[in-house]
């Protein structure tokens, strides 16, 4: 039975949100966890893009913790243990992604939750914030009517800012959101046999009659390229534009037009020489979104800041990736790599909203310009951002002191006990 009062509640079981609520049970801290599914993991599972990015930089590790033990025990579980992961599996631009296995993740995701002592809501979804005198009054919304909750530390990991949304608290909706993708695994074909350049040609045909889009297997929005879907098997390829998923109805748009996308170029490919018995092994649940809004934070990390491998003062964490901003035009990528050497790192006031007390957000919607969030969006960060945000909300609750005043050095002493790296100035 649901308890009514915690220390910590999260909203959202993704790649932030699983390790905040971990974290916090961990530290002793009386925690529930809500997700809207029926299963933890996020974009590596429900988004099936299981192939996490980056632990490592410029060989060296930089993100550790709750994540990279979930990760590598994944691996472990799956027999490929990870003897040097700093040379491997493969390189993207100087990164590093970890394949592993999605249905695996999610249930040790599961187990590491409860082993915590943290309490785990599924198919439930945040209905209403409000403060009361010290603390946060939560209604959930589940599957036999609403509910309510008090938690003296609310942490919104939801990567649309739901909860911050729901508090009154200001966001930041772009004009146009990057584009998404849905993810798929196809069998029944052999890549190397098919003539990738017949099949391009029957696909231009199709854009000329109206039929296809060029982005329907591939980000490119101006030339065929089906090897790019064939080759990945339908993993991360493709895009679906111009629809922002912040709400459940753009979210519901979203998912029907991924799926009429993806209908439709199944139907193409099967009608392709050496295709006839494409069969779809996996479809991703969920459509995996990159971006709907991010918060008004007591700080805004800019591109300048990501780039230059700025060291706040009061960094939680590190970060790996390029500039990755997904666009609706030409190659349907705009990417910057990071100078050699450089790591950035994630400021505390990113994930505080401006104007909150004891709210803390972690994932992708943290407080940062477009070109800045395009890189600190991916997993790795998250799942570094919210081990930072399950710390401190544990000490908040056990020192009394709103997470906004919690020392710098209290902060890092408890991340590092937990396995997490901490940035050095």
């Amino acid at each position: 039975m649901l308890d009514q009062v915690y220390d910590v509640i999260v909203i959202g079981g993704g790649t932030a949100g699983v390790v905040a609520a971990i974290q916090a049970g961990r530290a002793g801290a009386k925690t529930l966890l809500v997700e809207k599914t029926g299963m933890l993991g996020g974009t590596v599972t429900t988004g099936g893009v299981n192939a996490p990015a980056a632990f490592f930089a410029w060989k060296k590790q930089v993100i550790a913790g709750i994540g990279w033990e979930l990760v590598t025990r994944c691996r472990e579980e799956s027999g490929q243990p990870l003897s040097n992961a700093a040379d491997g599996p493969h390189p993207i631009h100087g990164h590093w992604h970890i394949r592993i296995d999605r249905f695996i993740f999610a249930a040790l995701c599961d187990q590491a939750v409860v082993d915590s002592g943290a309490d785990i809501l599924f198919h439930t979804m945040i209905a209403g914030v409000a403060t009361i005198e010290n603390c946060w009054e939560v209604t959930l919304c589940t599957k036999t009517g609403l509910c309510t909750c008090e938690t003296t530390v609310l942490i919104d990991c939801t990567g649309d800012a739901n909860a911050v949304a729901l508090a009154g608290l200001p966001l930041i909706v772009p004009q146009e959101c990057q584009p998404a993708t849905l993810c798929c695994h196809a069998s029944g074909y052999d890549p190397q046999t098919l003539d990738i350049d017949a099949i391009n040609k029957a696909l231009d045909e199709a854009v000329k009659d109206g039929r296809l889009s060029y982005s329907d297997v591939s980000w490119s929005m101006i030339a065929p390229n089906t090897g790019a879907w064939l080759r990945s098997k339908g993993e991360n390829s493709g895009h679906v534009h111009h629809i922002n998923a912040l709400d459940s109805a753009g979210k519901t748009k979203l998912e029907i037009e991924a799926r009429r996308i993806f209908l439709r170029l199944y139907r193409f490919l099967r009608s392709q020489p050496g295709l006839e018995n494409l069969r779809i092994e996996h479809l991703a649940p969920e459509c995996g979104v990159r971006e709907t809004a991010t918060i008004v934070g007591n700080a805004t990390v800019t591109v300048d800041d990501y780039t230059s491998g700025r060291v706040w003062d009061d960094a939680v964490c590190y970060s790996f990736y390029p500039i990755d901003l997904h666009v609706s035009s030409g190659t349907g990528i705009q990417g910057q790599s990071l100078s050699e050497g450089t790591v950035p790192t994630v400021p505390r006031g990113a994930m505080l909203p401006k104007g909150s007390r004891n709210m803390v957000v972690a994932g992708r919607c943290i407080s940062s310009d477009r070109l800045a969030n395009s890189a600190l969006r991916v997993e790795a960060t998250c799942m570094a951002v919210g081990q930072a945000a399950g710390v401190m909300a544990a000490l908040a609750k056990s020192t009394k002191t709103d997470v906004d005043k919690l020392p710098m050095p209290a902060i890092h002493e408890m991340l590092k006990h937990y396995g997490a790296i901490v940035p050095q100035g």
